[in-house]
Protein backbone atom coordinates (compact mmCIF):
# COMPACT_ATOMS: atom_id res chain seq x y z
CA UNK A 1 0.00 0.00 0.00
CA UNK A 2 1.43 3.76 -1.11
CA UNK A 3 1.67 6.19 2.11
CA UNK A 4 2.07 9.55 1.93
CA UNK A 5 2.70 10.20 5.59
CA UNK A 6 6.20 9.68 7.96
CA UNK A 7 5.93 9.10 11.25
CA UNK A 8 9.01 10.34 13.16
CA UNK A 9 9.00 9.90 17.72
CA UNK A 10 11.51 12.49 18.21
CA UNK A 11 12.85 11.32 22.11
CA UNK A 12 15.64 11.73 24.72
CA UNK A 13 17.97 13.04 27.57
CA UNK A 14 18.20 16.25 25.65
CA UNK A 15 17.47 17.87 22.26
CA UNK A 16 18.17 21.51 20.89
CA UNK A 17 16.77 22.65 17.93
CA UNK A 18 18.35 26.44 17.26
CA UNK A 19 16.54 29.21 15.32
CA UNK A 20 17.69 32.32 13.26
CA UNK A 21 18.28 33.78 16.45
CA UNK A 22 20.45 31.35 18.28
CA UNK A 23 23.71 32.72 17.44
CA UNK A 24 26.55 33.92 18.98
CA UNK A 25 27.61 33.55 22.33
CA UNK A 26 23.86 32.47 23.90
CA UNK A 27 22.22 29.80 21.45
CA UNK A 28 18.93 28.99 22.34
CA UNK A 29 16.51 26.19 21.45
CA UNK A 30 12.96 26.12 19.77
CA UNK A 31 9.79 24.63 21.93
CA UNK A 32 9.59 22.02 19.31
CA UNK A 33 11.85 20.45 16.30
CA UNK A 34 12.92 23.09 13.26
CA UNK A 35 11.73 22.01 9.62
CA UNK A 36 15.50 22.64 9.11
CA UNK A 37 16.43 20.37 11.79
CA UNK A 38 14.23 17.50 10.72
CA UNK A 39 15.25 17.74 6.95
CA UNK A 40 18.67 17.66 8.04
CA UNK A 41 18.19 14.48 10.01
CA UNK A 42 16.42 13.35 6.61
CA UNK A 43 20.04 13.97 4.72
CA UNK A 44 22.16 12.13 7.38
CA UNK A 45 19.66 9.23 7.09
CA UNK A 46 19.95 9.32 3.38
CA UNK A 47 24.35 10.21 3.45
CA UNK A 48 23.64 13.64 2.06
CA UNK A 49 26.32 15.82 2.98
CA UNK A 50 25.70 19.78 3.53
CA UNK A 51 27.35 20.50 -0.24
CA UNK A 52 25.25 17.98 -1.73
CA UNK A 53 22.11 18.85 -0.17
CA UNK A 54 21.83 21.89 -2.25
CA UNK A 55 21.62 20.03 -5.54
CA UNK A 56 18.17 19.44 -5.58
CA UNK A 57 17.57 17.69 -2.27
CA UNK A 58 16.54 21.02 -0.03
CA UNK A 59 13.68 22.16 -2.06
CA UNK A 60 12.64 18.81 -2.64
CA UNK A 61 12.30 18.02 1.05
CA UNK A 62 11.50 20.91 1.95
CA UNK A 63 8.19 20.60 0.02
CA UNK A 64 7.17 18.11 2.41
CA UNK A 65 4.30 19.35 4.85
CA UNK A 66 5.44 18.80 8.24
CA UNK A 67 3.55 19.16 11.55
CA UNK A 68 4.99 18.68 15.13
CA UNK A 69 3.02 17.49 18.34
CA UNK A 70 4.59 18.40 21.45
CA UNK A 71 3.64 15.66 23.29
CA UNK A 72 6.21 16.21 26.47
CA UNK A 73 7.30 19.78 26.27
CA UNK A 74 10.47 18.77 28.34
CA UNK A 75 12.78 21.12 31.30
CA UNK A 76 14.73 24.02 29.99
CA UNK A 77 18.12 23.48 30.78
CA UNK A 78 21.23 25.30 30.38
CA UNK A 79 24.91 24.46 29.91
CA UNK A 80 28.43 25.81 28.39
CA UNK A 81 30.35 24.89 25.29
CA UNK A 82 33.94 25.78 24.32
CA UNK A 83 35.42 26.73 21.37
CA UNK A 84 38.76 26.98 19.92
CA UNK A 85 40.89 26.29 23.17
CA UNK A 86 44.15 28.89 21.17
CA UNK A 87 41.99 31.97 20.52
CA UNK A 88 43.18 35.18 21.37
CA UNK A 89 40.75 36.04 23.92
CA UNK A 90 40.10 39.81 25.68
CA UNK A 91 40.50 39.08 29.75
CA UNK A 92 38.00 39.81 31.91
CA UNK A 93 40.12 41.82 33.70
CA UNK A 94 41.29 44.34 31.00
CA UNK A 95 39.27 44.22 28.53
CA UNK A 96 42.72 46.08 25.93
CA UNK A 97 44.32 42.81 26.81
CA UNK A 98 44.27 39.40 25.46
CA UNK A 99 45.71 36.18 26.32
CA UNK A 100 44.93 32.81 24.59
CA UNK A 101 41.86 30.74 25.98
CA UNK A 102 38.51 29.04 24.58
CA UNK A 103 35.12 30.87 23.48
CA UNK A 104 32.69 29.96 25.97
CA UNK A 105 29.02 30.03 24.71
CA UNK A 106 25.85 29.22 26.29
CA UNK A 107 23.36 26.20 25.14
CA UNK A 108 20.21 26.14 25.80
CA UNK A 109 18.49 22.26 26.09
CA UNK A 110 15.65 20.17 25.98
CA UNK A 111 15.02 17.33 28.73
CA UNK A 112 13.42 14.60 28.57
CA UNK A 113 10.70 16.35 25.80
CA UNK A 114 8.89 13.76 23.35
CA UNK A 115 7.54 15.19 20.32
CA UNK A 116 5.84 13.83 17.32
CA UNK A 117 6.86 14.93 14.08
CA UNK A 118 4.89 14.38 10.94
CA UNK A 119 5.89 14.54 7.50
CA UNK A 120 3.42 14.41 4.56
CA UNK A 121 4.17 14.41 0.93
CA UNK A 122 4.61 12.68 -2.61
CA UNK A 123 4.80 8.62 -1.92
CA UNK A 124 8.10 7.87 -3.23
CA UNK A 125 9.82 10.06 -1.49
CA UNK A 126 8.21 9.07 1.91
CA UNK A 127 8.82 5.55 0.62
CA UNK A 128 12.55 6.37 0.41
CA UNK A 129 12.78 8.48 4.13
CA UNK A 130 11.22 5.25 5.60
CA UNK A 131 13.83 3.15 4.28
CA UNK A 132 16.96 5.62 5.14
CA UNK A 133 15.28 6.36 8.31
CA UNK A 134 14.84 3.07 9.49
CA UNK A 135 18.30 2.38 8.47
CA UNK A 136 20.23 5.22 8.39
CA UNK A 137 23.49 6.02 6.63
CA UNK A 138 25.44 8.60 9.28
CA UNK A 139 24.56 8.82 12.88
CA UNK A 140 21.40 11.02 13.86
CA UNK A 141 21.13 13.68 16.61
CA UNK A 142 18.35 15.39 17.98
CA UNK A 143 19.73 18.77 17.35
CA UNK A 144 22.96 18.81 18.19
CA UNK A 145 25.65 15.88 17.91
CA UNK A 146 25.64 15.63 21.88
CA UNK A 147 21.74 14.99 21.93
CA UNK A 148 20.94 11.48 21.53
CA UNK A 149 17.91 9.70 20.76
CA UNK A 150 16.35 6.48 23.69
CA UNK A 151 14.27 5.19 21.51
CA UNK A 152 13.97 3.98 17.50
CA UNK A 153 11.98 7.29 15.22
CA UNK A 154 9.97 4.74 13.56
CA UNK A 155 7.67 3.97 16.90
CA UNK A 156 4.92 4.79 14.35
CA UNK A 157 4.04 2.83 11.19
CA UNK A 158 3.99 5.33 8.09
CA UNK A 159 0.42 5.70 6.89
CA UNK A 160 -2.08 7.97 4.19
CA UNK A 161 -3.68 9.93 5.23
CA UNK A 162 -5.93 13.33 3.69
CA UNK A 163 -4.30 15.98 5.82
CA UNK A 164 -1.72 16.91 8.55
CA UNK A 165 -4.54 17.16 11.52
CA UNK A 166 -6.08 13.96 10.90
CA UNK A 167 -2.77 11.99 10.77
CA UNK A 168 -2.13 14.22 14.36
CA UNK A 169 -5.45 12.86 15.77
CA UNK A 170 -4.53 8.80 14.49
CA UNK A 171 -1.51 8.37 17.22
CA UNK A 172 -2.33 8.50 20.80
CA UNK A 173 -1.12 10.77 23.25
CA UNK A 174 2.17 9.00 24.96
CA UNK A 175 4.32 9.72 27.91
CA UNK A 176 8.08 10.56 27.76
CA UNK A 177 8.61 8.56 31.17
CA UNK A 178 6.32 6.28 33.70
CA UNK A 179 5.37 9.17 35.32
CA UNK A 180 4.35 12.07 33.14
CA UNK A 181 0.73 12.95 33.94
CA UNK A 182 -1.54 13.17 30.72
CA UNK A 183 -2.34 16.89 29.43
CA UNK A 184 -5.53 17.81 28.82
CA UNK A 185 -4.49 19.43 25.69
CA UNK A 186 -1.35 19.08 23.75
CA UNK A 187 -0.19 22.19 21.35
CA UNK A 188 0.97 21.30 17.71
CA UNK A 189 2.42 23.26 14.92
CA UNK A 190 1.38 22.86 11.41
CA UNK A 191 2.09 23.98 8.36
CA UNK A 192 -0.27 26.24 7.21
CA UNK A 193 -1.46 25.75 3.39
CA UNK A 194 -3.87 28.15 1.37
CA UNK A 195 -6.78 26.40 0.23
CA UNK A 196 -9.72 28.07 -1.81
CA UNK A 197 -11.20 29.42 1.27
CA UNK A 198 -8.39 31.09 2.64
CA UNK A 199 -5.75 32.00 0.30
CA UNK A 200 -4.11 34.01 2.61
CA UNK A 201 -2.26 33.68 5.99
CA UNK A 202 -4.75 33.95 8.96
CA UNK A 203 -3.83 37.21 11.28
CA UNK A 204 -2.24 34.88 13.63
CA UNK A 205 -0.36 32.38 12.04
CA UNK A 206 3.46 32.31 13.16
CA UNK A 207 6.18 33.15 10.91
CA UNK A 208 9.04 30.53 11.16
CA UNK A 209 12.64 31.14 9.29
CA UNK A 210 13.87 27.42 9.02
CA UNK A 211 13.11 26.60 5.66
CA UNK A 212 16.93 25.80 4.48
CA UNK A 213 18.06 27.03 1.29
CA UNK A 214 21.67 25.80 2.57
CA UNK A 215 23.50 24.12 4.56
CA UNK A 216 27.20 25.21 3.36
CA UNK A 217 26.51 28.24 4.70
CA UNK A 218 23.26 28.11 6.63
CA UNK A 219 20.51 30.13 5.09
CA UNK A 220 17.08 29.92 5.33
CA UNK A 221 13.50 31.11 4.00
CA UNK A 222 10.47 31.49 5.95
CA UNK A 223 7.42 29.28 6.51
CA UNK A 224 3.63 29.86 7.99
CA UNK A 225 2.80 28.19 10.78
CA UNK A 226 -0.62 27.35 12.99
CA UNK A 227 -0.65 26.64 16.46
CA UNK A 228 -3.66 24.39 16.91
CA UNK A 229 -4.47 22.65 20.04
CA UNK A 230 -5.46 18.82 20.41
CA UNK A 231 -7.68 17.63 23.36
CA UNK A 232 -6.42 14.37 25.09
CA UNK A 233 -9.15 12.06 25.74
CA UNK A 234 -9.55 9.49 28.39
CA UNK A 235 -7.83 7.18 26.62
CA UNK A 236 -5.14 8.78 25.27
CA UNK A 237 -6.68 9.47 21.88
CA UNK A 238 -6.42 12.52 20.42
CA UNK A 239 -9.63 15.08 19.59
CA UNK A 240 -9.75 18.29 18.21
CA UNK A 241 -11.03 20.91 20.92
CA UNK A 242 -14.27 22.46 20.77
CA UNK A 243 -13.99 26.05 19.24
CA UNK A 244 -15.19 29.02 21.77
CA UNK A 245 -18.35 30.47 22.20
CA UNK A 246 -17.41 33.83 21.49
CA UNK A 247 -14.18 35.05 19.45
CA UNK A 248 -11.15 36.68 20.95
CA UNK A 249 -10.50 39.85 19.23
CA UNK A 250 -8.65 39.51 16.13
CA UNK A 251 -5.31 41.47 16.34
CA UNK A 252 -4.57 44.04 13.83
CA UNK A 253 -3.34 43.08 10.36
CA UNK A 254 0.41 43.82 10.68
CA UNK A 255 2.31 44.15 7.21
CA UNK A 256 4.94 41.55 6.80
CA UNK A 257 8.33 41.22 4.74
CA UNK A 258 7.72 38.91 1.81
CA UNK A 259 11.37 38.17 0.49
CA UNK A 260 9.70 36.13 -2.74
CA UNK A 261 7.48 38.87 -3.56
CA UNK A 262 8.26 40.09 -7.08
CA UNK A 263 7.66 43.82 -6.22
CA UNK A 264 9.53 43.83 -3.18
CA UNK A 265 12.68 42.36 -5.42
CA UNK A 266 12.21 44.75 -7.89
CA UNK A 267 12.63 47.94 -5.46
CA UNK A 268 15.32 45.53 -3.67
CA UNK A 269 17.86 46.02 -7.21
CA UNK A 270 16.59 49.63 -7.59
CA UNK A 271 17.95 50.28 -4.03
CA UNK A 272 21.01 48.12 -4.41
CA UNK A 273 21.36 49.39 -8.12
CA UNK A 274 21.41 53.25 -6.56
CA UNK A 275 23.82 52.65 -3.28
CA UNK A 276 25.99 51.16 -6.33
CA UNK A 277 25.84 47.79 -4.54
CA UNK A 278 27.94 48.63 -1.72
CA UNK A 279 27.48 49.07 2.06
CA UNK A 280 26.40 52.42 2.72
CA UNK A 281 28.12 51.84 6.27
CA UNK A 282 31.61 50.33 5.36
CA UNK A 283 31.15 50.21 1.68
CA UNK A 284 31.83 46.87 1.52
CA UNK A 285 29.86 44.80 -1.19
CA UNK A 286 26.38 44.92 -0.15
CA UNK A 287 24.74 41.40 -0.39
CA UNK A 288 21.37 42.55 1.52
CA UNK A 289 19.16 45.17 2.47
CA UNK A 290 17.65 46.74 5.36
CA UNK A 291 13.98 47.56 5.78
CA UNK A 292 13.91 50.89 7.91
CA UNK A 293 10.22 50.66 8.08
CA UNK A 294 8.10 47.95 7.87
CA UNK A 295 4.64 50.02 6.63
CA UNK A 296 4.26 49.20 2.87
CA UNK A 297 6.64 45.95 3.54
CA UNK A 298 4.89 42.74 2.00
CA UNK A 299 5.44 44.04 -1.46
CA UNK A 300 4.27 47.60 -1.78
CA UNK A 301 8.09 48.66 -0.63
CA UNK A 302 9.96 51.63 -2.21
CA UNK A 303 13.42 51.92 -2.62
CA UNK A 304 13.30 54.62 0.05
CA UNK A 305 12.13 52.26 2.26
CA UNK A 306 15.30 49.93 2.11
CA UNK A 307 19.24 50.53 2.77
CA UNK A 308 21.93 48.97 1.11
CA UNK A 309 24.54 47.11 3.68
CA UNK A 310 26.75 44.06 4.20
CA UNK A 311 25.60 40.85 5.89
CA UNK A 312 27.63 42.11 8.77
CA UNK A 313 26.61 45.38 9.10
CA UNK A 314 22.88 44.25 8.48
CA UNK A 315 23.27 41.71 11.23
CA UNK A 316 24.60 44.48 13.40
CA UNK A 317 21.68 46.79 12.91
CA UNK A 318 19.23 43.70 13.44
CA UNK A 319 20.60 43.06 16.84
CA UNK A 320 20.42 46.23 17.97
CA UNK A 321 16.40 46.66 16.66
CA UNK A 322 15.65 43.20 18.54
CA UNK A 323 17.27 44.66 21.83
CA UNK A 324 15.36 47.81 21.70
CA UNK A 325 11.86 46.19 20.81
CA UNK A 326 11.15 48.13 17.42
CA UNK A 327 7.91 48.21 15.67
CA UNK A 328 7.27 48.81 12.03
CA UNK A 329 9.65 51.87 11.89
CA UNK A 330 13.01 50.72 12.35
CA UNK A 331 16.46 51.60 11.99
CA UNK A 332 17.99 54.09 9.17
CA UNK A 333 21.61 53.30 9.12
CA UNK A 334 22.08 56.51 7.67
CA UNK A 335 21.51 58.77 9.95
CA UNK A 336 24.53 59.79 12.78
CA UNK A 337 22.58 58.96 15.63
CA UNK A 338 23.06 55.03 15.20
CA UNK A 339 26.42 54.70 13.57
CA UNK A 340 28.84 54.42 16.61
CA UNK A 341 26.25 51.73 18.04
CA UNK A 342 26.17 49.88 15.12
CA UNK A 343 30.25 50.02 14.81
CA UNK A 344 30.28 48.70 18.47
CA UNK A 345 28.20 46.00 17.69
CA UNK A 346 29.93 45.25 14.63
CA UNK A 347 33.01 44.51 17.00
CA UNK A 348 31.34 42.59 19.25
CA UNK A 349 30.07 40.21 16.40
CA UNK A 350 33.60 39.67 15.30
CA UNK A 351 35.06 39.38 18.36
CA UNK A 352 32.98 36.18 19.44
CA UNK A 353 32.48 34.74 16.10
CA UNK A 354 34.38 31.49 15.89
CA UNK A 355 37.80 31.03 13.97
CA UNK A 356 36.89 30.36 10.85
CA UNK A 357 34.37 33.14 10.39
CA UNK A 358 37.48 35.17 11.61
CA UNK A 359 39.73 33.77 8.94
CA UNK A 360 36.45 34.73 6.07
CA UNK A 361 36.36 38.12 7.09
CA UNK A 362 40.17 38.84 7.13
CA UNK A 363 40.41 37.46 3.74
CA UNK A 364 38.52 39.65 0.67
CA UNK A 365 35.22 37.83 0.96
CA UNK A 366 31.91 38.83 2.37
CA UNK A 367 31.47 37.56 6.16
Amino acid sequence: MSVNTLFLRLEGPLQSWGTEQSKFVIRRTSEAPTKSGIIGMCCAALGISRQEAANGWLQKLSELRMAVRIDVPGVRWWDYHTVGAGMMMRTSENRSKTKPGPLVTRREYLCDASFLVILQGEHSLVAELEIAVNNPRWPIYLGRKCCTLSRPLLVHPAGDFPNLVSALKSIPWQPRLAGDPMPQTVDCLIDWEPTIDQPEPPDDALIFYDVPLTFDPPSHCPRFVIRESLIVGKNREIGIAEKPAQNKTPRPSQPRADYRNTEYRHARIKRLDADHHLCILCKSPATTVQHITYRRAGGNETPDDLRSLCRLCHDAVTMIEYGAGMGLDRINPEEKKWREQIIEKRSEIIRFRSIETRRRHLSNQEV
